[in-house]
């Protein structure tokens, strides 16, 4: 048990020191830090028999803890494969692109797959319009929604179809300012995002008075995929708690 333990908390150390060294955008990867430590102190405290002198009330509680995120984890996880590979409806009247990490002259690979699969759903659907929506965080050179516009031109998808919502900080904003340029109650609207962010990303705008709304799945980067799963499980559980959800 003890080894078992200690492989696990050294493989997610350095899990989080290459998410870190390559950076993702956010400071997520410090929570592969805290779960290495924790797995080497129970593997310190197995080998050394600390574990079992500790009081039964102690081991206990500790064990309720950690059976209760584990539980938390599972539930969101299967929220997120819930819509992991929706494809959306054809003829949608809008779809709306969610911000994401830019450079300030491209996106984010994250950012990428999901113009790159709004362009793709745009090819196919010439009358839908698509919003683009982020502002600019306080670690971009640049506005998300100008980086997102101006890659969709790029990629040959004519101005007069682009909306940029460029005030949003955060998913909960990207819908509810986007939902200004829409009639949430008769319009049918995709959102665009990567696959594990669309459970929330649908949830929230259903939540916000969205009738008619479907997802449109962008793939992810397989490396950064446990790192992104794992953080939405609590961004889910935030927005949960918060009524986002």
């Amino acid at each position: 048990m003890a080894l078992a333990l200690s492989i696990a908390g050294i493989a997610c150390i350095l899990y989080g020191v290459t998410v870190m060294v390559i950076w993702s955008g956010t400071w997520f990867f410090a929570f592969w830090y805290v779960l290495g430590a924790v797995l080497l102190g129970a593997a310190w405290a197995v080998q050394a028999g600390t574990w079992g002198a500790l009081p039964a009330g102690v081991r206990h509680a500790a064990g309720a803890v950690c059976l209760a995120l584990v539980a938390v984890v599972l539930v969101t996880q299967a929220c997120i494969l819930r819509d992991f590979d929706d494809r959306g409806e054809d003829g949608l009247d809008y779809v709306i692109v969610l911000g994401a990490q830019v450079f300030e002259d491209r996106p984010s690979v994250v950012l990428a797959y999901r113009l790159d699969a709004a362009c793709d759903y745009l090819a196919r659907n010439e009358k839908t319009r698509c919003i683009v929506s982020g502002g600019r965080g306080r670690t971009e050179p640049a506005c998300e929604a100008d980086v997102m516009a101006s890659y969709l031109m790029e990629k040959g998808i004519g101005q007069e179809r682009i909306i940029v919502e460029d005030r949003s900080r955060n998913t909960v904003e990207n819908i509810l300012y986007s939902s200004e340029f829409v009639d949430p109650a008769n319009d049918r609207v995709g959102i665009v995002t990567n696959d594990f962010h669309l459970f929330r990303g649908l949830g929230i705008a259903r939540k916000h008075g969205f009738a008619h709304v479907c997802g449109i799945a962008a793939p992810s980067s397989p490396f950064y995929l446990p790192n992104n799963m794992v953080r939405e499980s609590f961004s889910i559980a935030k927005d949960f708690l918060t009524g986002n959800l």
